[in-house]
């Protein structure tokens, strides 16, 4: 092991785990998480997968068997999602000298130590978000985060570990035997088109990838494939979230549960979603310099389907949700053609820089900037709920028809007042 090994913590079936936290019926049974309105199974518990469902199956052919297979639905509960991600994250960066949330269910880590102290943390990273949170994880540690990921996988297909593996901890020859029968695709970053193309090479094998030439994978793929070869053969090259340039943009977007048609409910729909985009720059430390809306019909509605966008650029950098809500409702109306049905919309913000102060002079700085609105209504946001306060539209109580389609959503257990779990002592 490097005298800097990384851990790899991810959630098992974390959709699912969420919902089983609060409502413990569900251990044991196939349960699936579906898409915005309901559409696809997006999240599969391990009972799910054995009935053969698979990512992305149509809800509509699933659900007549349900009952005989004694499977649950849920709606994609994005709020509770979200919150049990930060508790988990905080949890888990207890533990480490340093951390990368790198999805809502992973986290890197960096930790220290010998071979053994190495394990007995990764014991007590699962002990301890099972005991505060609620969710199983996986830990994989390693020299690099490519093998990182790799010893995740490891730790997840095999019971007997007790969720944690080290990767210096297994014998050489095992850990070749498996690289040499999980396929490149089965690897952090290589899909299926690479591993076409990878395949067409001799490469077939993540064995096979870890003995090829980085400077011809370079020359014939790319320099992140390249990054791959060296981190498989222990040299760490892929950066930390604090050593990369930062995102370029904040992207809000949805489908719609029926059919937007007038200039009024659109307006409704991308004053919300330029509110929430605000939200997200306000969280990020981020102002905006373009922001984009755009809308969609449906490729099945018949004729041809039609995506109009329309970009600004702001006058000044901004994360005023005041403004940036001003803008986008404005820009709808040599956009959107009354009577056409819409069935999604997006509000995209761009070119980002860090946030600073409003400089002296600026006349095209509005006075507004130095109040901080977008951080006064995220505040109470996370407070009291996404419909506790927002601006016009934004601050509905009940939300509009179009809203996403969430029928078979669980209540928000840590997020809103009145799901909160009620626990009664007999």
């Amino acid at each position: 092991m490097s005298r800097n090994p990384i851990a790899l913590v991810d959630v098992n079936n974390f959709y699912v785990s969420c919902e089983r936290v609060f409502d413990p019926s569900l251990e044991g049974r196939p349960v699936v998480v579906l898409s915005n309105n309901d559409g696809c199974v997006v999240a599969r518990s391990q009972e799910a997968k054995d009935l053969g469902i698979e990512t992305g199956t149509p809800w509509f052919k699933v659900k007549p068997s349900a009952a005989a297979w004694n499977l649950v639905a849920r709606s994609s509960n994005y709020e509770l999602y979200g919150d049990m991600s930060a508790r988990v994250m905080e949890v888990v960066g207890r533990f480490g000298t340093w951390q990368e949330v790198y999805s809502i269910d992973e986290s890197f880590l960096g930790l220290t130590g010998t071979e053994g102290q190495l394990r007995e943390i990764g014991e007590e990273i699962r002990a301890a978000v099972a005991r505060q949170v609620g969710v199983p994880v996986c830990v994989g540690i390693a020299s690099t985060k490519t093998l990182a990921k790799f010893t995740n996988r490891i730790a997840k297909q095999n019971a007997a570990m007790g969720g944690v593996c080290s990767l210096d901890s297994m014998p050489v020859g095992q850990v070749e035997t498996i690289q040499e029968r999980v396929p490149v695709t089965g690897l952090w970053g290589v899909g299926a088109r690479t591993g076409d193309r990878l395949k067409a090479q001799g490469i077939v094998s993540i064995a096979d990838l870890k003995r090829a030439d980085p400077l011809a994978i370079r020359k014939k793929f790319s320099v992140v494939l390249q990054r791959t070869v060296l981190e498989l053969n222990g040299t760490a090259c892929i950066p930390h979230t604090e050593e990369r340039v930062d995102k370029q943009q904040i992207m809000f977007s949805r489908s719609f549960s029926t059919p937007v048609t007038t200039l009024e409910e659109m307006g409704q729909v991308f004053s919300i979603y330029a509110q929430r985009g605000a939200a997200r720059l306000t969280a990020g430390g981020q102002c905006a310099t373009m922001l984009t809306v755009s809308a969609g019909t449906s490729r099945f509605a018949g004729g041809d389907a039609s995506f109009p966008a329309v970009t600004l650029r702001l006058p000044a950098p901004t994360s005023d949700p005041i403004v940036l809500t001003r803008l986008a409702v404005s820009a709808l109306r040599g956009m959107i053609v009354p009577g056409t049905s819409y069935v999604r919309a997006g509000v995209m913000l761009g070119g980002l820089e860090p946030a600073r102060g409003q400089e002296q002079f600026d006349t095209f700085v509005d006075d507004r900037e130095s109040l901080d609105l977008g951080g006064l209504l995220g505040s109470v946001r996370a407070k009291f709920g996404d419909t506790a306060i927002g601006l016009g539209a934004g601050g509905l109580a009940e939300p509009p028809g179009w809203s996403m389609k969430r029928e078979l959503s669980s209540p928000r257990y840590t997020t809103e007042w009145e799901d909160l779990p009620v626990v009664s002592a007999r």
